[in-house]
This record gives structure tokens, sequence and C-alpha cells, in this order.
């Protein structure tokens, strides 16, 4: 199967009846709340982006598109659009493909961006097979952009109103063009959000025209329950034809779109099979690099039933693992004792070898690289263990830590509770 646009279902919708795409649901984090988005990771039932079953790391990915095409030999494209943001998480979207490329150099890799932190990573998306690109685009003008973004998160700044929307729109201007320098096919894709955007939606149009743009896709709101726009009426099916046979007249349009979830998988439309969540959850329940034995998980704790220690002041580590739905301690383990640098965690990610993640409430930049570099993945977070050892098996997202709310400034609590 060549690697021609022209047999991806998304860019060419002559072709979505004879080829599939698989969407791998490797990318958790996204760097920008929009008031239309509330994404949820297990709802099994509901197709919109940002909705995922699972979350996989990227060995977990590779192991789970090795399955699926043994069932379904008509997938072309391989994609990643989420359930976060690709650039948001570029190790884990960077490692996805690198692998996927290595072991299937015949299939057509794609991601979907908000395009804020796209530009540093074009050189090496070129160099490691990615031919397409989708750029969601809502606004051209920082005044509309505002009423659609609630903030911007670039590296540790949070920008909000004008301000923030005139950033992303700087961000995705200049990838556009960059990309379209490169050879790259790109998509853009636009919300229609009644009162807010569905009047500016030929600016767009005319804007990404300019930049010599592919295709053009108008994608009605969904109203997701939870969201700041969850009150707002979708724009009618009269209203959505009416958009894009205007933005016809200036660019391509995509009319096939199915508004996929992050975790989609066969032709465009088609329901999710019970074979392909089962696929899912397979994988997402292996380690997090399947080709090692690492059956166990590593955590900081006091008193072994909540997280609540820093790995820099823990002198052991409880090991658990999960043995059908219980979680089994299986052992302590003391950690390196302070004074040697570096080596003391290059030691710990010895005495943990069999780990495949570590949960801590705590963690210093330093230990959490050398670990890193170990295969073991930190998860940073509180709570009760077994709830966190359970989430992690099943490829459910750990939550992180809350906010430090103290009762008073006299406060000396351990960490366990108030009594």
């Amino acid at each position: 199967m060549g690697s021609s646009h022209l047999n991806h279902p998304c860019f060419n919708g002559a072709v979505r009846h004879q080829y599939g795409r698989i969407h791998l649901p490797v990318a958790p984090e996204c760097n920008i709340q929009c008031h239309f988005c509330n994404r949820k990771y297990d709802c099994v039932n509901e197709s919109r982006p940002g909705v995922t079953s699972v979350v996989l790391s990227p060995w977990q990915a590779l192991v789970y598109i090795k399955q699926y095409l043994k069932f379904d030999s008509r997938i072309s494209t391989v994609g990643i659009a989420g359930p976060g943001d690709p650039m948001a998480n570029p190790e884990a979207t960077l490692e996805t493909i690198r692998l996927i490329h290595e072991y299937h150099p015949e299939l057509i890799f794609c991601l979907s961006t908000n395009g804020l932190q796209l530009e540093p990573y074009i050189e090496e998306l070129k160099s490691l097979g990615v031919s397409h690109i989708t750029l969601t685009v809502n606004a051209v003008d920082p005044e509309i952009g505002a009423k659609i973004y609630a903030w911007i998160r670039d590296g540790k700044v949070i920008y909000r109103g004008t301000e923030g929307a005139a950033l992303l729109l700087e961000r995705q201007l200049s990838a556009i063009a960059q990309l379209k320098e490169k050879g790259f096919v790109i998509k853009i894709n636009t919300i229609v959000i009644p009162g807010i955007n569905d009047d500016h939606v030929l600016a767009i149009a005319e804007k990404v025209r300019e930049l010599k743009v592919d295709l053009m896709n108008c994608i009605p709101l969904f109203p997701a329950q939870g969201s700041h726009f969850e009150g707002l009426q979708a724009p009618s099916s009269q209203a959505m034809d009416l958009i894009r046979s205007r933005v016809e007249t200036l660019v391509p349009v995509m009319k096939h779109c199915a508004r996929c979830r992050a975790d989609a998988a066969g032709l465009i439309g088609a329901k999710m099979d019970s074979a392909t969540q089962v696929f899912l959850r397979e994988s997402a329940a292996l380690p997090l690099y399947p080709e090692q034995h690492r059956p166990y998980i590593a955590v900081a704790t006091m008193e072994g039933i909540l997280i609540n220690r820093h790995l820099g002041e823990a002198e052991e580590l409880f090991i658990y693992r999960v043995n059908g739905d219980a979680v089994e301690l299986v052992q302590t383990r003391s950690t390196p004792p302070p004074g040697t640098g570096e080596e003391r965690w290059r030691e710990l990610s010895r005495i943990i070898g069999d780990c495949q993640a570590l949960l801590v409430n705590g963690i210093g930049q330093t230990p959490r690289d050398i670990l890193k570099k170990s295969g073991i993945k930190v998860y940073e977070t509180e709570g009760l263990i077994d709830e966190a050892v359970l989430a992690l098996t099943a490829g459910r997202p750990v939550r992180g830590k809350a906010s430090i709310t103290k009762c008073g400034f006299s406060c000396k609590g351990d960490g366990v509770g108030c009594g």
C-alpha cells in the first residue's frame, strides 16, 4: 500500500469505504482549554474528539496496531489525535511514530494538532515519515478566538483572552507556512460555533487559502456535557451545508467527517466493535515496555494505604502487583541512602528494574529523568494506592496531584488526614 494521500480516507472521501484509519491514543496532555471540549477517557459509546477508552504508551501502541492489522487489513493510515494534543506530548508522539514507521513503513502517518507547539518538530516529523497534518483553526481574529479558548499554555506560562488567542494564531499560521514548504498535505479543521464564529468561517477559509492548504473540514459544534458551551445549540444541517458551500468556493471541503474519537479504528463512520475494545484494553494492560517483563509497580508511601511520600524522603518503596482484580503487596525494598548524587537514582533504577512504574507524591527532575531512561514511568500523584495501581494496569489515566491547601498557618499535619 503506497504512501500517496489518495489512500488516506480522511483526505480522500472517495476511498473511505475501501481504506480505514487507526488512531493511537498516546497523547493525554493538552496545552489549550477550549470552551467546547470536555475530554473523557472511559465512554465507549460517545464518538467525538478527546474521547478514548484507554491511553497507551508508545510500545503498547505498537503491540495494539500489530494485533489490529491482523484483524483488519484495510487500514492505510495511522493517526495520533489525542486525547489531548500530540505536540503537548512530543516524546510519546514521536516515539510512537518512530516505532510504527520502523515496523510498518507502508502506512500513511498523520497527526491532528492545535499547532501551538508544532513548529519545533516539523523537521523531525518529516524525517519520521509523517506526510499529513490536520490543524484545528477556529478563528483568525484574536477577539473571536478569545471567546473560544479559556487559556493557552506556552511552556509554564498561561495566557488568556486575546493575548492567548493571538499567540495561538501566530503559531498556527507560521507552522502552516513551514509545513507547506516541507511538502506536507494539510487539512484545516474548524469547529462551527453558532453565535461565536459561524459568521467568521469564510474569513478562516480566505486566510488558509492564502497559505495553500489542501483541504478544510467544517465541523458542527458538539455541545459536550460539562463544557463551557454545553448550553449552545449545534448548528443545523442546513446552516452547515451553506457554510460548506461558501467555503468550497475558496478551499476544497471534506464532507464525510465522523468526528472521530482519539482511539477510532476501521472505516470512517463505522461503530467501534467489541474486538477493537478488547485489543485496546489488552494492550493498555501490558507493561509500558511490553518487550520487557515488568510485572510490578513501586509506590512511595508512609503506611501502605496512600501515595503520600516524596521520593527523596522515602527510605523504602512498597512493591505491588495486580492479581485478577486485587492489588497485592509483594515486598518492600530499601532505597539507596542520600549523598551519592545521580548515582543514588541510577542504583534505585536497578533496585526497581522489574517495575513498570513508580507512584510518588513528589519527585525531583533528576531522578525522574534517570528512572525514565531506565524504562520506569513516574507518576506524581496522590490518593489510594489500590485505585492508582488498578487504573495504571488497566490503561486508565492516573490522576495528578491536587493543588495544596493548608488548613491554617499552624498546621503540622503528617499527610495522612485530620483526626
